[in-house]
């Protein structure tokens, strides 16, 4: 395959995973903030610290408030990660590899695209917001839907799945960051009901409550709750499980072309080491640390895919 159609598969399904994940983001900042009166502003500041776009958003906006973060998130042109400017971008990657989709993926994309830029025309409010969020989450899993029920298990799948796990991943990653590092205001809040409560929302904004609930019936802690979403491979969402689908993917890749590549070696050393890794060492040398590192570990993995399949070649 050439290089840059390998590019648009794995970017379309990033930008199309990173639509829902600012949603999920937006989900967990509003639940959060309704559990703080007091701390408002600092939790949707949490949130754009958690996607690396404060800075960008500082130029723009006067004011850091409900309302400023979640129409920047969602509509703001201005930033390249937001719910528009990705569905904008993964819609013309689609129309570059129309040729290596079926016919329902490519019209999943296009009734996404569509129904998003009618839905985020207008500014979005607190109030409306969850109502918006579950429609960008119901679009995403459309086009999800299609993908493994229509297309072939080739390269084309591998790239696909590669984009959706490698962003997935990052975003996980972002949001126990979140709320671990930048969300809770003071020592004394630890083990608190609105720790317990801000712990709650973080597996809410994942989907994953009600699974580690069925699989815990101690309440919630800290330490379970990070152990699930990092290390437990059964969770659609967690590190492991993105990390080892993303070795996978990888390594079915290097199997169809009959080549080496230096990122099937580096993905499969992190799959191995969150395979063997438990949380209580995560926890014993600092789970911001951890995350920060994971984070940088995936980048480089990224970066490498890109390099090993000549992306832009």
């Amino acid at each position: 395959m050439l290089g840059r159609n390998a590019a648009g598969i794995y970017w379309m399904f990033r930008y199309l995973e990173r639509c829902e994940n600012n949603a999920r983001l937006l989900r967990a900042g509003l639940r959060i903030s309704m559990t703080q009166y007091d701390h408002a502003s600092q939790d949707w500041e949490s949130v754009l610290m958690a996607t690396s776009i404060k800075t960008l958003f500082d130029e723009i906006y006067d004011e850091c408030n409900s309302s400023s973060v979640i129409n920047f998130i969602l509509r703001e042109k201005e930033n390249p990660s937001s719910v528009i400017s990705s569905i904008d971008k993964a819609r013309q990657n689609a129309r570059m590899i129309r040729t290596v989709l079926t016919k329902e993926v490519f019209e999943s994309i296009n009734e996404i695209y569509f129904n998003l830029k009618r839905l985020l025309k207008r500014p979005v409010t607190e109030q409306s917001l969850p109502k918006t969020i579950d429609i960008i989450q119901r679009q995403s899993a459309l086009v999800r839907g299609c993908l493994h029920g229509t297309m072939l298990r080739n390269d084309v799948y591998d790239f696909a799945r590669l984009g959706t796990f490698v962003e997935r991943a990052d975003n996980t990653a972002r949001i126990l960051d979140m709320k671990y590092h930048i969300l809770l205001p003071a020592v004394s809040y630890v083990g608190s009901s609105v720790d317990i409560s801000q712990w709650e929302n973080i597996l809410r904004s994942v989907s994953a409550y009600q699974s580690y609930r069925w699989l815990n019936e101690n309440e919630l802690n800290p330490q379970g709750i990070c152990n699930y979403l990092i290390l437990d491979d059964r969770l659609p969402r967690s590190l492991n499980f993105c990390s080892k689908n993303i070795s996978l993917n990888l390594k079915s890749l290097s199997q169809s072309y009959n080549t080496s590549f230096c990122s099937v070696k580096m993905s499969s050393g992190q799959s191995l080491y969150l395979k063997q890794l438990g949380i209580e060492e995560i926890f014993k040398n600092g789970l911001h640390e951890f995350l920060s590192t994971f984070l940088v570990k995936l980048n480089s993995i990224s970066n490498q895919i890109e390099k090993d399949f000549r992306f832009y070649k």
